[in-house]
């Protein structure tokens, strides 16, 4: 499982900072739009776009933090620990259900841009929700081998503390 880790971390944590770079694109780019133009539905469309482009951010920088430290030094430090990962992992994975689930609402599941005329941004919206469910779904399998991982190293006696890479 060591291997898998130690591959498969830096590849995760990457593609979680470039769909979090697309998804900060595209929320940037409403953000902007809404303030420029004040062309949104109602304050609640508004606001959870940025709510949105704030989770991208965190995300961002957050991932890069951790994926730097990871190539820096995998093990002996206590923010490359299981235990650390989580804590950051589970704050992660629920900003981003939020975030999902608030855009889904606001859209009423996805919109269908041939049929609707409410949205001025349709197609803008549609991929701010999507890519916000995709992360959603890499945070959630981050969390499971995190946990999973955590309770390897538990049962070995290296408690939560121990490195993600032994």
């Amino acid at each position: 499982m060591d291997t898998w880790v130690r591959r498969g971390h830096p590849v995760l944590f990457s593609i979680l900072i470039v769909l979090s770079i697309i998804e900060l694109s595209i929320s940037a780019w409403l953000t902007s739009r809404f303030n420029t133009r004040h062309d949104y539905r109602n304050t609640s469309e508004r606001d959870r776009v940025r709510y949105i482009l704030f989770c991208s951010i965190w995300t961002i920088v957050f991932s890069t933090f951790y994926l730097v430290l990871f190539l820096h030094s995998a093990t002996g430090s206590v923010l490359t620990s299981v235990a650390s990962h989580l804590i950051f992992l589970t704050i992660t994975w629920i900003l981003w259900l939020a975030a999902a689930a608030a855009i889904t609402a606001t859209l009423g599941g996805g919109l269908n841009c041939a049929t609707q005329n409410i949205f001025v941004y349709c197609g803008q919206l549609n991929a701010l929700e999507a890519f916000a469910w995709i992360i959603w779904i890499i945070v959630t399998f981050a969390l499971i081998v995190t946990i999973l991982r955590g309770i390897s190293a538990a049962r070995r006696g290296d408690g939560v503390r121990g490195g993600l890479v032994v």
